[in-house]
């Protein structure tokens, strides 16, 4: 039943309320067990998954958020910037910091092609179907999907760290626009394997944007970024295939470009400008978003049911509307905070 909903959804056919999907929740162990009363940490991995699947359905999750090519696809050429803690138990905190790169010359003189894996297409395709298969059987009633994670901006930060990054995109942005170019023309090919292989639906990610937006010029973006995301788009619109989009930060200075790229749908944070995307798109596009999870871990349960509120009042008029905690639930958020979202997500979402 909330296979038909997701789907419903990013075919824009009117569902009787709104259905949802959050990420990275199945690491609060606390709000899974107050949920489903299975203790996640002492269960094992067939109850873990038995808890995982009886969640999703209860929090009416119609979609699960899945990529595939990601930062190993990389080979030996990737950065580390470290990672605070996020996870229960700050088993994710690495104080591993060091940049592959040490000069300038270096990266403008980088050829993808010659320095980083050339995979078969046959094996990319298998790889696509198989982790498809994998996120359907995870949660069987909901819309499953694989992806790239590393599409352009992604996987030149996990290739330089932040700090060569924006050296070279400040020193000298026509080359470093060169090397971007030469980067995308080297992740097409997962783009060509991804649209040969039998998955409907396709996450495209990429942190184009930080926090207050764009950290290079926007009309470098438009140069070098964008038609290189219409090329690669161009193999998954021949092929069918529902394109949705998602970046962390704020990118509403690019909604315009990122439509005009070819995607079907908006992943975003509450930073992001959901009511222009409704507005303008609403009726065109799916959208996935925008509650803000600094209201689940500071404020009231009155502040909740506002930004519940909030949401969807923008988003349920449109029929591609998918609501979500924009930014995660992280393993920190109060329980109670997370279940009155839930009750009002139930409550406010009817149509």
């Amino acid at each position: 039943m909330l296979y038909e909903k997701g789907l419903a959804a990013l075919n824009l056919e009117m569902t009787e309320r709104v259905y949802r999907t959050e990420y990275s929740v199945f690491g609060h162990s606390k709000l899974i067990e107050a949920v489903t009363g299975i203790n996640i940490k002492e269960a094992s991995q067939e109850l873990c998954l038995k808890a995982q699947r009886e969640f999703a359905a209860a929090w009416d999750y119609c979609l699960t958020w899945n990529t595939l090519i990601g930062g190993g696809h990389l080979g030996r050429y990737v950065s580390s910037m470290g990672h605070s803690v996020y996870a229960e138990g700050g088993v994710d905190r690495s104080d591993d910091i060091f940049e592959l790169f040490t000069d300038e010359e270096d990266v403008f003189a980088f050829d993808p092609f010659e320095s980083l894996p050339l995979y078969e297409e046959s094996d990319l395709i298998r790889q696509f179907e198989e982790n498809y298969r994998s996120c359907q059987n995870w949660i069987p009633d909901a819309v499953a999907m694989t992806g790239i994670y590393i599409t352009c901006m992604s996987g030149l930060i996990n290739m330089l760290g932040w700090n060569m990054l924006l050296y070279c995109a400040g020193y000298d942005p026509k080359r470093f626009g060169d090397f971007t170019d030469r980067y995308m023309r080297w992740v097409e090919r997962f783009f060509i394997a991804l649209a040969k292989s039998n998955v409907p639906v396709v996450m495209i990610h990429d942190d184009i944007v930080w926090t207050e937006g764009a950290f290079i010029s926007p009309e470098w973006y438009r140069k070098y970024v964008f038609p290189n995301y219409k090329r690669c788009f161009s193999h998954l619109h021949q092929a069918n295939k529902k394109i949705l989009f998602t970046s962390d930060g704020n990118y509403t200075e690019f909604i315009d470009d990122i439509a005009d790229a070819g995607v079907n749908g908006f992943v975003l944070e509450p930073l992001t400008d959901m009511d222009y995307i409704a507005r303008k798109y609403g009726k065109t596009h799916s959208f996935i978003g925008n509650f803000d999870t600094r209201v689940l871990l500071i404020g009231t349960k009155e502040d909740i049911y506002a930004e519940v509120k909030r949401c969807m009042d923008i988003g349920k008029k449109y029929p591609g509307f998918i609501m979500a905690v924009g930014n995660h639930i992280p393993p920190n958020t109060p329980v109670d905070s997370c279940l009155y979202y839930d009750e009002f997500c139930k409550q406010l979402g009817k149509r």
